[in-house]
Parts: structure tokens; sequence; C-alpha cells
């Protein structure tokens, strides 16, 4: 069957795209609450219960300080997570932001930033493992000045893999703990007697994680990044691009799950066949995990065909994809108009895999259309600000003539208007 190609025109309804595999949770969040409610209530014993319900494994430990790690990642491994921590840390620090002081009406007003205490990073199992999450959800963490961050993922055949071990010591994480799925979740948001609660948790996974973290955020048990939904990639190019290096950026999108999509908005439909004919090789040439990328690409992927590269900018911000490559003559130009995307890859040679692993931006982002409203994961996702003021006697009597009006016309100065009053000298009573 292959990829869609599709001319835009008024006749084409681009609605359904734009609305892409967004998850419909409402059966899934029936299913979660139980499960949230059993490990509130039962903690460990839960745990245990469920992770040989869903997971088909009995941990002796669900708990594993990293300082207690003993095995060995091979030195290819290890070196590559090393330069990944370098480039990512080197971009990391350079958001810390400085507290600021400002002087307003003769008063003294700031903004202090202070650490969240502890987090959980979900570090996603199942079809594949990310040593890279753990790289991504910890250092910003580590770098805003959060105590304890621990890693959350399934248990694996054969206990934790060295490679996971190796980032979250290379990474700087106090421990990893091995249940998966909604009580994972539930695990790290309540707490059990071998499970340290965590105040704010982060990172992608499944529909039973994203509902499980949407209740209990909604509950105020605790913070969360944003709902991950499928990952997801949009690829804007033009005839100048080379149509290999597009296909397979679109293929390592497609990778990730069965649902995961690929979008390719092009002003040329030479250039479009050109991207679906290598497609089509690719996925003949390249066996591994087939029948997911087909699966992607076939039910969740499209080559859209624009009048012009505006017009494939308009679409692309109406879609605010998670990921977005500009391959086009005028990549910095078109870059400019860009309102709405969770990260950007820039020309020919700025494939997202890049940004997945080594250059140094975060690869947790926002999903099915949340880069409207949600950033990148960085230090300022680990960061509060607290506001401050000092003010001055003179400020005070100087300002009170105003607080004596608003507290009037809001019906509560007897209290709110008095606490400034009683403070005024005698003379201006």
């Amino acid at each position: 069957m292959g990829i869609r190609i599709r001319e835009v025109d008024a006749g084409f309804s681009l609605e359904s795209i734009l609305q892409r595999a967004k998850q419909d949770l409402n059966d899934t969040l029936s299913l979660v609450r139980p499960i949230l409610e059993e490990v509130r209530t039962r903690g460990d014993e839960a745990v245990r219960e469920l992770t040989l319900k869903f997971d088909k494994l009995q941990p002796s430990s669900f708990y594993y300080p990293v300082s207690e790690w003993k095995g060995n990642a091979s030195p290819e491994l290890v070196a590559a997570l090393e330069k990944a921590k370098e480039n990512i840390s080197a971009f990391h620090k350079a958001q810390v932001p400085s507290d600021l002081d400002v002087n307003v009406s003769g008063n003294s007003l700031g903004i202090r930033y202070t650490p969240i205490e502890s987090v959980t990073v979900y570090a996603p199992g199942g079809k594949a493992l990310y040593p890279s999450t753990i790289l991504m959800g910890v250092l910003p963490a580590k770098i805003a000045g959060v105590k304890h961050v621990q890693i959350v993922t399934p248990p694996q055949e054969g206990g934790i893999p060295d490679g996971l071990f190796a980032a979250a010591k290379i990474a700087g994480a106090d421990a990893i703990v091995t249940v998966g799925g909604a009580q994972g979740i539930a695990a790290a948001s309540y707490g059990t007697k071998s499970i340290p609660r965590s105040e704010f948790v982060i990172g992608p996974g499944n529909k039973f994680v994203t509902a499980a973290k949407i209740i209990l955020s909604g509950q105020g048990v605790i913070g969360i990044d944003s709902p991950a939904g499928p990952s997801e990639v949009l690829v804007i190019a033009d005839d100048s691009a080379n149509p290999n290096w597009v296909a397979a950026d679109l293929l390592s999108q497609a990778e990730h799950g069965e649902d995961s999509a690929a979008i390719l908005c092009t002003d040329s439909m030479d250039f479009a066949k050109k991207v679906a004919a290598e497609i089509d090789l690719a996925l003949k040439e390249r066996p591994k995990r087939a029948e997911i990328k087909k699966a992607s690409i076939e039910n969740e992927s499209w080559i859209l065909v624009f009048p012009n590269l505006d017009s494939c900018v308009e679409f692309s911000n109406l879609y605010a994809p998670e990921h977005l490559e500009i391959q086009t003559k005028n990549y910095k130009e078109l870059f400019k108009k860009i309102k709405h995307a969770g990260s950007v890859f820039l020309g020919p040679y700025s494939p997202v895999a890049m940004g997945d692993y080594i250059s140094g931006t975060n690869h947790i982002l926002p999903t099915a259309g949340g880069s409207r409203i949600f950033s990148s994961l960085g230090v300022m996702t680990f960061l509060k600000r607290v506001t401050y003021q000092e003010v001055t006697q003179d400020s005070l009597e100087k300002l009170y003539p105003y607080v004596k009006v608003l507290s009037e016309f809001e019906g509560l100065d007897e209290e709110h208007g008095n606490s400034v009053k009683v403070r005024l000298p005698k003379r201006d009573l």
C-alpha cells in the first residue's frame, strides 16, 4: 500500500490529519482508577500483585540504589552516554535563570527560583529500552537542584539491563524502581514502604501511564510535565532536499510505534513521489521492526503537497508537531514563521535522531498538538517561581488610599483594608 500522497486543495479536508491518532483515554481512565486505588491503600502488596499480573514477573525487590550497581556496560555505550551527558548538560545549564529583584513604587519586589524536591522519571520498557530518556529526564532535574531523582521503569527478565544502570549513574539518578505502567506511576506518586514518594512525575509512556499521570495530577497528588501521546514528526521540504534523507527521517519516527505519525509537507509532487519510492525501498531493505514501521506509514502517515511552502508552514502551525524538520533552501526564513513545535530541526544535517540522542536539546516533548500550550522538558520544568515583596513604611502610607478603594469595592475592607490601615501613623487615620 505505501504512504498516502495527497495534493491539498479546496476539496481535501485536513481535519482528520490534524486530529491524528489521539488517544481516547475514557476507557483507559476507567481501567486505571482501580489500579491507583489498590496501590494507594495496599502499597507494596498491591504493587507485587499487579507486577505479576501485567509483567508476569516477581522481582525480589523494587528499589535499587544506583550507587550499589556493580555491573558493566560496554565501553562504547558508556562513551556515547558520557558525550550525550556533556552536550545535554551544557545546553541545560545555560537555561538556569537568575533571581530577579526590581524596585516598584519604592518597594523591593522579586523572584527566587526554588527546585522541586523529589522527581520520578518514567523510562518506558516494552518494545524498546531508552537509556537516552534517563539522561533527558534526570540531567535537567539535577541541574535544577532536585534532591532525589528516581527512575521508574518496567521490570525486565534477567533484571535491570546494565545499559539502564549505566545511564542512571552517569546522569546522577539516585535509584531505579522496577515497576511499570499505571502501578509504577501510582507507587511513585503515593509512595509505599519500599518506594519513596515523588512530588513530580515526568517522561513518556503508554496510554496507561498517561492516564495515571492525568488522574493523579488532577487530584493534586503530583505535578506532571505534559500528557504524552504517540510520537510524531512533521517535515517541511522542497526539491532541494535529499529524498533519501527525508524518507529516512520519516521512517525513524515510524519506528517508534504503530500509532506514530510521520508527515511530509512539500510544494513539489515530483519530490513527494521520490520520497514515497525511497520509503518503499527502505521498508524492503531494512526489515528490523518492519511491521511497526509499515503500520505507521500506511495508517498514520501522509505526504501532503501544498501550493507553496508558506502553506506548509501554516499547516505545521495548526498541527503543532512534537518534532519539526525544515529542509528547504530558505529554512531559516521559514523558521521565523513557526509558532508551535516541540523541537525544531533546521537544515539538511539536523535529523530528529540528533536531538533524540546527542545534540543537547531535550527529547521529552509535547505530542498530539500539545506544543500549542506546552514546552519541551527543561530546567524550568523543575523550578518554581517564588515571588516576594518588601514594602517600606513610606510606600505603605502612599499606597493605602488605593488599597482602601479596591478592598471596599470587593467588600473586604473590614480585614483586608484594615490590615494596611492599622499600620498607618495616627495622623493619617
